[in-house]
């Protein structure tokens, strides 16, 4: 199919809206093109995060059962995936043979029209697809390319498959997971690729930024590996001082102390008591003020090197009353603390209510969603509504008549030979 590259709307066109400029104070990203090439986890993470702040996000999907977590359950109603869900709003779905020749051209037609690309292949896949970094600045002089993978472009792992577990192995993360007496643990959420993600669209927002000074190509190489080990702060540094691994401390803090896990008489709490106010008030809330002059317990170092005969005070103070006593008490004394709340309860809570953390769209098929919303708030600015995830194909011929410009005997020569799909009609 021919390409021309005069039916490409510039990329600082009209935003899907059809408004130009910068758009609302809480859409920065507004007239941003971004197109996503990306699967699972850390790159779809990276995408929602700019779709959230209102970049024009893209999503190339394989005809063929698009991303693989489409398939991951449990299901909504007409059969959409909870993950798939969670982690690809503010999106468009553009169903896509890339392996084909045509399906190639089209998609190097979007890179012209676009900002920024982001792929989370291995390493050498993109040239295997002839969409390398040279084919894309051929079509495009100032992209921007991300590439996120598990190991980087670089080193003896560069081929060697990744997920977030992979990441959190090897990054030394799980070995100061979980209790001092048990094995190995990784975190409760996938931090390896939330990490990446987040990393992602850090990269992408200085390029963008960048740009301005410098309009040449910019490739983003990005770890997972690399950006998990950058979140080590200062247990890394404390490794590096002192050659010492930080061993596993459960709840607890390996320099603050009392700062962790607490038994209370109906169930757990937290204490935070990180700098010696705080330790001053909470002991005299507790009705042990005479801990504060305990030569063991005065200052933050010895409480440190006595922890093993601090804790065992504290907690059998605290075994004493319910959580709800302890609420009043430490929320009188204005202590560090809260209770530990399963995910239901955290997301019920009267703050998560009053922030509006949980937002909700409208799903063709799954019907009305309820979804943590991006945590980003400007203040004076509105908080946009949340367009679903799409539906695998749903945007495949928009995109191709109104962003790329092709007449319908082009488009109706790609869905017959199987180069794109559009979506299948959800009542059927």
């Amino acid at each position: 199919m021919p390409s021309s590259s005069d039916r490409v709307p510039p990329a600082d066109g009209p935003s899907p809206s059809g408004s130009s400029g910068t758009g609302p104070v809480d859409q920065p990203l507004r007239g941003i093109r971004v197109l996503d090439l990306t699967r699972v986890l850390a790159g779809p993470f990276a995408t929602q995060i700019m779709g959230d702040l209102g970049a024009e996000v893209t999503k190339l999907e394989a005809i063929d059962g698009g991303d693989e977590v489409r398939g991951i359950g449990p299901f909504y109603p007409g059969g959409e995936s909870h993950y798939f869900l969670a982690i690809n709003r503010n999106k468009r779905s553009v169903a896509i043979d890339l392996k084909s020749p045509e399906g190639r051209q089209v998609v190097l037609d979007l890179v012209a029209a676009s900002d920024v690309v982001v792929e989370n292949f291995r390493p050498r896949v993109m040239k295997r697809l002839g969409l390398d970094f040279e084919q894309l600045t051929a079509r495009n002089p100032s992209v921007i390319l991300l590439s996120i993978s598990g190991f980087g472009s670089e080193g003896p792992l560069v081929d060697k498959p990744s997920f977030d577990l992979v990441s959190q192995a090897m990054s030394g993360v799980m070995t100061i997971t979980g209790e001092p007496d048990g094995p190995p643990t990784k975190l409760g959420i996938p931090m390896g690729d939330l990490g990446g993600g987040l990393w992602g669209a850090i990269a992408v927002l200085s390029a963008l930024v960048r740009r301005h000074a410098d309009p040449r190509p910019q490739h983003i190489d990005l770890s997972l590996l690399d950006g998990l080990m950058g979140l080590l702060g200062y247990l890394g540094q404390y490794t590096m001082l002192t050659g010492t691994v930080p061993e596993r401390v459960g709840s607890s803090h390996h320099h603050v102390v009392p700062y962790g896990r607490f038994r209370v008489k109906d169930g757990h709490i937290v204490l935070a008591l990180h700098v010696g106010s705080f330790w001053t008030r909470f002991c005299d809330a507790i009705g042990r003020g005479d801990l504060v002059s305990d030569p063991r317990f005065r200052d933050p170092e010895g409480r440190r090197q006595n922890r093993d005969e601090l804790i065992p005070i504290i907690e059998q103070v605290l075994e004493q009353r319910t959580r709800a006593e302890w609420d009043e008490v430490l929320d009188l004394a204005d202590v560090p603390f809260a209770p530990i709340l399963d995910v239901a309860e955290a997301l019920a809570q009267p703050q998560v209510q009053a922030r509006e953390a949980v937002q909700t769209f409208v799903h063709p098929t799954a019907g009305s969603v309820d979804v943590l919303g991006s945590p980003v708030r400007f203040v004076g600015g509105e908080r946009t509504p949340l367009a679903p995830p799409p539906l695998l194909g749903e945007h495949t011929l928009e995109v191709l008549r109104d962003r790329l410009g092709y007449d319908d005997e082009q488009i109706t020569h790609l869905v017959e030979n199987g180069i794109v799909a559009p979506a299948k009609d959800p009542a059927s």
